[in-house]
């Protein structure tokens, strides 16, 4: 019996990951530039034991089963495979956020579980691996692994496609304002979403033109160049949304306090105040602001109708071994 114990943060992606060149490995149709959101988290403890018939999956208190532990036992498998392990894994993991509501549950947990399950099993991975590895479960949480600012590279081969930290936590003091307005699972997950990508009339331009705006995204972080930031942010966003809600059958995520949300933040931006939206797959809409605004902008957007809680995360540390 051996055993593990990981936390791991969620992430905004300012330059989006949507739709895969290769669904089987999760390789991204683009690269994507995220930033980790401290105080949320999923951790997740694994314990490999001899004397388990079947693995088991426990979230949040409760036991899963169906479509949720047969893709925990896929990921499970790649670990055992990398490992040369046969015995079977009871796996507890707790969000302290809502999950399945656009705040990209699925990257922390899979994060913490690459780190959490690879530990258990014996292996010993450094970053690059991890973050190879946490793909294979959910393509965002390849950039949940590393500290900080992260850039996801798309790549033809396996082993060429993870993320790496381009500037540490501590680069910018940004704080992501997430106006919850549903706390609802969504019908349509990630996964479910990337599928579908392609059937979209805008998926060829969305992808085409992500390196560009990768490329100014990534020179606005590092100059940190708020308005810069802020409009190709902001232009992604849409696009990917442009995507989702073309798509066949089309992938509608926005609720009329989403777009609410929305108008508010150009408004305020052009009244001085440093905001920016971003939204990933979820009505809840991620409020990207300087530290210093971050309570007017906290405050504002508690205000606005159909918003029901606002939770506030400063840039975030890597995934980690704790006990």
């Amino acid at each position: 019996m051996s055993e593990a114990t990981a936390r791991a943060h969620p992430n905004i992606a300012f330059i989006k990951y949507w739709g895969n060149s290769n669904q089987d490995l999760r390789l991204p149709a683009n690269s994507s530039l995220s930033m980790n959101l401290a105080g949320l988290q999923s951790e997740t403890k694994v314990r490999f034991d001899s004397e388990l018939s079947e693995d088991q999956f426990i979230l949040n208190d409760q036991n899963q089963s169906g479509e949720a532990l047969k893709r925990l036992v896929t990921f499970l498998d790649i670990v055992r495979a990398k490992a040369s392990l046969d015995d079977r894994a009871t796996v507890a993991s707790h969000n302290n956020f809502p999950a399945g509501a656009g705040i990209a549950s699925s990257a922390s947990a899979f994060a913490a579980l690459a780190l959490a399950g690879s530990k258990a099993a014996g292996l010993d991975l450094d970053e690059k691996a991890l973050s190879l590895l946490a793909r294979r479960g959910s393509g965002s949480a390849s950039r949940s692994i590393p500290p900080g600012f992260v850039e996801f590279h798309a790549a033809e081969k396996d082993e060429d496609s993870f993320s790496i930290s381009i500037a540490p936590p501590d680069h910018w003091a940004l704080i992501d304002c997430i106006a919850v307005v549903s706390e609802e699972h969504k019908k349509t997950g990630s996964t479910g979403g990337h599928l579908l990508a392609d059937t979209s009339p805008f998926q060829i331009t969305r992808v085409a033109g992500a390196d560009e705006r990768l490329k100014q995204c990534k020179q606005a972080l590092l100059e940190r160049d708020f308005e810069a930031f802020a409009e190709v942010v902001e232009l992604d966003s849409n696009l990917m949304h442009a995507v989702m809600m073309s798509s066949q059958p089309p992938l509608l995520y926005w609720q009329p306090s989403t777009l609410d949300i929305v108008q508010h933040i150009r408004q305020w931006r052009s009244e001085g105040l440093a905001a920016c939206s971003t939204i990933d797959a979820g009505p809840n809409v991620h409020v990207i602001c300087i530290e210093e605004d971050s309570t007017e902008v906290a405050t504002r957007l508690e205000e606005i109708p159909g918003v029901i809680n606002v939770l506030t995360a400063k840039p975030g540390g890597p995934a980690e071994l704790i006990n």
